[in-house]
């Protein structure tokens, strides 16, 4: 049986205290050649690394989906759940306009077990060791930290054209990936995800990442501004058009982003981050508050930019470990 979680505050648990799945969302690995069946196939992992990105993975029922749609409702339409000051930030609408919503949570894997198990889901996990190891070997993967997207119907805001590691250069080497759960099927009039195919070998200055422009994400094409005209030309945009409880896979430079939802149903998401084992923090800075939300954080507060508090975050040249960092998979499961 899973660890008791430690309480956050009286009654109410904080399930980062525990490093294994709870049981809520899907039923244990028994077996190596459990994990076996998990595997992804080459043609995938080739095809990856030559994109930057995987698309349609089957990762959680319809049934998977809709318990998880339960717990959503914490976050919308003004509920609350009584932890949410373990949150890591928490945008009602992180655009600032009532036409163009766009509503944004991290952190929210500490409130709730069915957040929690995503992160240790065992499709996902076991697809992140092999895409963050070199040709396809199997290499121990932690969390990073979780995020909700949810673009409410007619009026859902958009997400700005932009590379994930571009937020996360306070860690090095860059040995991260984002897995993007859709709740909801997602389709072009709805802002389903879309990527620009080979733009993960897009870099500045010795392999840095594109700089970000907007930190709200409400700039859809200021990106284009950055790009040399050999990126411009190649920016083709290929629509994810996930099905609900599909996933796509994507490595931490590849430019991806959505337009507004303009149709009648939602679109939510449900987004995990993962780093390879070893990974360390490269940071001097110091994190300057527990978490951020609309209650507490001016919107061009640059504390926003680190998404992590500082209760998780270690000290220059410090392996990233720990409470907030679980080993979500090690390659001793499968060898």
């Amino acid at each position: 049986m899973p660890s008791q979680a430690t309480e956050y505050t009286p009654g109410v648990p904080d399930w980062s205290t525990v490093h294994e799945p709870t049981g809520e969302l899907f039923p244990p690995i028994q077996s190596k050649d459990e994990w076996e069946r998990l595997k992804l196939t080459d043609e995938q992992v080739n095809t990856f690394h030559e994109q930057g990105f995987l698309l349609n993975v089957p990762v959680l029922t319809e049934e998977q989906c809709d318990k998880i749609l339960d717990d959503y409702k914490y976050f919308m339409g003004g509920s609350h759940h009584p932890g949410k000051n373990m949150l890591y930030e928490y945008h009602s609408n992180q655009a600032e306009d009532p036409d163009n919503v766009l509503v944004h949570v991290l952190g929210h894997w500490r409130l709730t077990k069915l957040f929690h198990d995503l992160a240790f889901h065992p499709k996902i996990v076991r697809a992140a060791s092999q895409l963050l190891g070199d040709k396809g070997e199997n290499v121990g993967v932690r969390f990073w930290h979780d995020q909700l997207f949810a673009k409410p119907a007619k009026h859902g805001g958009v997400v700005a054209w932009h590379q994930d590691y571009s937020y996360w250069t306070r860690t090095a080497p860059m040995s991260h990936l984002t897995v993007h759960v859709a709740l909801d099927d997602q389709v072009e009039d709805n802002g389903g995800l879309k990527y620009i195919p080979g733009s993960h070998r897009w870099t500045r200055n010795g392999g840095k990442p594109l700089p970000v422009l907007d930190f709200n994400f409400k700039d859809m094409e200021g990106i284009k501004t950055i790009l040399t005209d050999e990126e411009n030309a190649q920016f083709k945009p290929v629509m994810g058009l996930l099905k609900k409880g599909e996933c796509s896979i994507h490595h931490a430079l590849s430019v991806h982003g959505s337009y507004g939802n303009k149709s009648d149903r939602p679109r939510r998401a449900a987004v995990v981050n993962y780093f390879k084992d070893g990974v360390q923090s490269v940071s001097e800075e110091e994190m300057l508050f527990s978490h951020t939300s609309d209650e507490t954080a001016h919107v061009n507060d640059p504390r926003r930019r680190c998404h992590v508090p500082k209760v998780i975050w270690e000290i220059c040249g410090s392996k990233m470990e720990g409470q907030f960092f679980p080993l979500v998979f090690d390659p001793a499961w499968v060898n």
